[in-house]
């Protein structure tokens, strides 16, 4: 996998890289692995093509073993003054490198766990007081739009981290790579921290590729896992668009588990993951599929039902409203003299003739006995009429409230998405397309499940058939003999 991460990081750019300095970063680096493989692999690459790079490694790390360990091998490997490169502490909390940028991130962050320890070593606040720049930023006209995901799951936080140490002013850019596992691509709804952390990335045009890899490729999970491929300087071809890699079927058996891990990507399967990438549009569609950035955006609309209400002037009611205000009661049981009906399907109609009742005995209908009506008189009926606020706007009924997930590239937008898929359905409906959020979210299974395929009847009668003549006689065997 960390080859893998180099290849995808690296030989994508290799005709640009120049006889220079180039810095190296992972934010959760272990032992050190990713830092060394993207050194030597950039090494390789240099040397073809005549070029003398200096490479620099830098890594953080918050475990001590593994921290140790990083250091040493970077001792053995005569990478002695890189040691001080790597900084013991919590990416996320303690940041070694606050106002450094770097040309390439390699990661495989943590996740499925919770950071709710990094906030008290950010002096015990809470999530929604947290200020730190990488997380918190100032986007569509929102100074404090969050980036933090839930509480649960760190990994975006590794990738936001990442995001905030991009070089802006070269012509490389930055290239980030970085492992994930699937609640990276949809978790979270719009307006949450992960759905806007990918919105940024999405709307920013940083998300050039996703690679979805097999199960079980990791020592200590058998879950499926992806590769964000994420670059600032995206390729003229590339702009405007995001690569979907299905991978998952690409992979070898070892011939004995390590773990969770029972297989592994040799490096011809390696040449051909890569070879999918560089093809771009080109590549094989059972394998790779490209879109334009808005397929994966979204409005989530609130789709409102108007609430109706049936008031119902039963003696049982009557009685328990002169024991709450005997004078609403009083001017209650008057209408029902005058109307001669003990219910009503229209609630706005029933308050304006109480309230002419009331005026004419000096009462008040004040609105805590409206309130009183509504609380201790009405049901919902979906055969009244809709109630209106004093505005003369329908009133929702909260308990009809439903959401959807437009997407951006519906044709004709929010109105056209509530005539073709909402009104038919629900008439009466309407969407408060003003408080839409404005969602992103990835999913595979969308573009590249294959169905499976279903046996035909005749198939299927021909085995009944078949079994049949097979057991002909079997049950009088078993029971021969018994009376």
């Amino acid at each position: 996998i960390i080859e893998l991460m180099a290849d995808l990081a690296f030989i994508p750019i290799q005709d640009k890289i120049q006889s220079t300095t180039y810095r190296i970063y992972d934010g959760a680096c272990g032992t050190g692995g990713m830092l060394t493989v993207g050194e030597s692999c950039i090494q390789n690459l240099a040397e073809r093509r005549g070029k003398k790079v200096s490479i620099n490694l830098f890594g953080q790390e918050n475990f001590d073993e593994t921290y140790a360990i990083a250091c040493a091998d970077m001792l053995l490997k005569g990478e002695g003054t890189q040691v001080n490169n790597i900084f013991f502490g919590s990416t996320i909390s303690n940041d070694g490198f606050p106002k450094d940028e770097f040309d390439f991130m390699l990661s495989n962050p943590p996740f499925g766990t919770s950071w709710k320890a990094e906030l008290k070593a950010w002096g015990d606040i809470k999530k929604d007081e947290i200020t730190d720049p990488r997380f918190i930023i100032d986007y569509d006209g929102n100074p404090e739009y969050t980036l933090l995901p839930d509480i649960g799951d760190p990994q975006m936080l590794f990738l936001a981290n990442n995001i905030s140490k991009m070089k802006q002013k070269t012509s490389l850019g930055s290239r980030i790579i970085e492992v994930h596992n699937s609640s990276s691509l949809f978790n979270g709804n719009a307006g949450s921290g992960a759905s806007n952390l990918r919105r940024y990335i999405i709307e920013n045009d940083l998300l050039e590729a996703i690679v979805a890899l097999p199960e079980k490729m990791f020592y200590n999970t058998d879950i499926g896992t992806f590769l964000w491929i994420v670059t600032n300087k995206k390729e003229e071809k590339r702009k405007g668009k995001v690569q979907l890699i299905d991978a998952t079927s690409m992979k070898s058996p070892l011939k004995k588990n390590i773990g969770e891990k029972n297989s592994e990507i040799t490096p011809n399967i390696r040449k051909r993951i890569l070879k999918i990438y560089l093809d771009f549009e080109e590549a094989d569609p059972k394998y790779s599929k490209v879109f334009e950035n808005e397929e994966f955006g979204y409005y989530a609309v609130d789709v409102q039902r108007p609430l109706r209400l049936r008031v119902d002037l039963s003696d049982d009611n009557i009685s328990e409203m002169k024991d709450k205000d005997a004078e609403l009661a009083g001017v209650l049981t008057e209408y029902i003299d005058k109307v001669g009906m003990n219910s009503c399907v229209d609630f706005n109609e029933f308050i304006e003739r109480i309230s002419e009742i009331a005026g004419t005995q000096n009462i008040k209908l004040t609105a805590k006995r409206k309130k009183l009506i509504r609380g201790g008189l009405t049901s919902v009926d979906e055969t009244a009429a809709p109630v209106k606020d004093a505005k003369g706007n329908l009133e929702a009924d909260k308990n009809l409230k439903d959401t959807e997930q437009v997407p951006m590239t519906y044709p004709g937008g929010i109105d056209g998405y509530w005539e073709n898929e909402v009104r038919p359905y629900a008439q009466d409906s309407w969407i408060e397309s003003e408080n839409a959020s404005i969602g992103y979210e990835l999913s595979f299974t969308k573009y590249f499940y294959k169905p499976v395929e279903v046996r035909s009847v005749n198939e299927i009668i021909s085995d009944i058939q078949s079994i049949e003549k097979d057991t002909d006689g079997l049950l009088a065997a078993i029971t021969g003999g018994m009376r």
